[in-house]
């Protein structure tokens, strides 16, 4: 059941699908990470909430606590057949590098979408490197996500202008800067096409920095929406 990221979708990350029906009045869907929980194919084996998955399987050198690469995949391929999840999340490092060109054309056989992700957790790159790398994820995949580290405004300003330069030439594009100085990225980026904006229902179990709660990102985003 592939997710249509043709508007903006706001997902409610998680390690624990038992939060799905707390999401349900806020988000659009839920980003479950495998390698943060225990035994997740087991849990989306038995799934039988209403939000449609997002599939992560974060490796632990893009900040994750997968370590085990091989594994990793195989079980993101398991994760790509069930009909509740509706997109799964692959590494734009792991596509270069040929690791998960098998772990996409799986996915794509099942009907389900597919997230290529690149996160900086040291910085935020030039704007023109930006664009490069959401032009390249673009085209491997179905959405574009980057995730970088804003030391400042200009970080900010600077990944929006990129989010907005890729959607107007096309692409599909989720964008957030990580950090409190790009924490309003989160609640604005929509504004400039980005199309997934990811918090956690309790702001205890988040998963990167600088996030939202859900209730609090959901509000943002509609009264920024309405302006």
């Amino acid at each position: 059941m592939e997710t249509d990221f043709s508007s903006f979708v706001l997902a409610a990350a998680t390690a624990d699908l038992s939060d799905e029906p707390a999401a349900r009045d806020d988000a659009d869907a839920v980003e479950f990470r495998l390698d943060l929980a225990t035994e997740p194919l087991d849990a989306l084996a038995t799934y039988d909430g209403e939000l449609p998955l997002i599939a992560t399987n974060r490796a632990t050198w893009e900040g994750g606590e997968a370590a085990d690469d091989a594994a990793r995949l195989d079980a993101l391929e398991v994760a790509a057949e069930h009909d509740a999840v509706g997109a799964i999340d692959v590494e734009l490092a792991a596509l270069e590098r040929g690791d998960a060109a098998g772990v996409v054309d799986h996915a794509r056989e099942h009907g389900t979408a597919v997230i290529v992700s690149t996160h900086d957790f040291e910085g935020t790159p030039h704007r023109d490197a930006m664009a490069e790398t959401l032009s390249e994820a673009s085209r491997l995949g179905d959405v574009a996500k980057l995730a970088v580290t804003a030391e400042g405004a200009g970080d900010v300003l600077d990944l929006l202008g990129a989010t907005w330069a890729a959607t107007t030439a096309g692409e599909t594009v989720a964008t957030m800067a990580m950090g409190e100085a790009g924490r309003h990225s989160r609640a604005v980026a929509p504004l400039y096409g980005s199309r997934i904006g990811y918090a956690p229902v309790d702001p205890a179990d988040a998963t990167a920095p600088g996030q939202y709660d859900l209730a609090t990102l959901a509000g943002l985003v509609e009264r920024l929406g309405d302006v």
